[in-house]
């Protein structure tokens, strides 16, 4: 329900904004930015730590051959232990990670949305993968 509020919330700013809006491929970026803001204020409001949640993927697989259900089974299992590591990493650095990696934004607009440099987002985009290569390897190592 909240979820839901947010995204009528953005999706109305957006409209009422788009004028205001100068480049029009930066919209993605300006939902991004925007969907932060709200999510950051709602669990400002309701004193709730950001990090603190753990979100799930609730696809479901489908596959019309066994093998490609095999390939598909093993990429989930690597994203879930992405995610499950990410959640031990400082979230200023996983919160690089996720706009780089499946927000799919530039180093200049994490830096935007962040309110950080371009330098920073890049350290920590290398801090970040460095720690989940170190950590998978890890536990790759421990199920040999």
């Amino acid at each position: 329900m909240v979820c839901e509020d947010i995204v009528q919330d953005v999706f109305m700013r957006l409209f009422e904004n788009m004028d205001n809006i100068r480049n029009k491929n930066s919209i993605q970026f300006w939902l991004f930015k925007t969907v932060r803001n709200e999510i950051y204020n709602y669990f400002r409001t309701k004193k709730i730590r950001v990090d603190q949640f753990n979100v799930e993927d609730t696809d479901e697989l489908e596959a019309p051959s066994e093998e490609k259900l095999h390939d598909e089974y093993e990429s989930k299992e690597l994203k879930q232990l992405i995610l499950s590591e990410l959640q031990k990493i400082p979230f200023e650095q996983s919160e690089v990670f996720y706009l780089k990696e499946y927000g799919e934004l530039s180093y200049k607009e994490i830096a935007a949305v962040m309110d950080i440099t371009e330098d920073l987002v890049k350290s920590r985009l290398f801090k970040t993968r460095q720690k989940l290569i170190k950590r998978l390897t890890k536990i790759l190592n421990e199920q040999r």
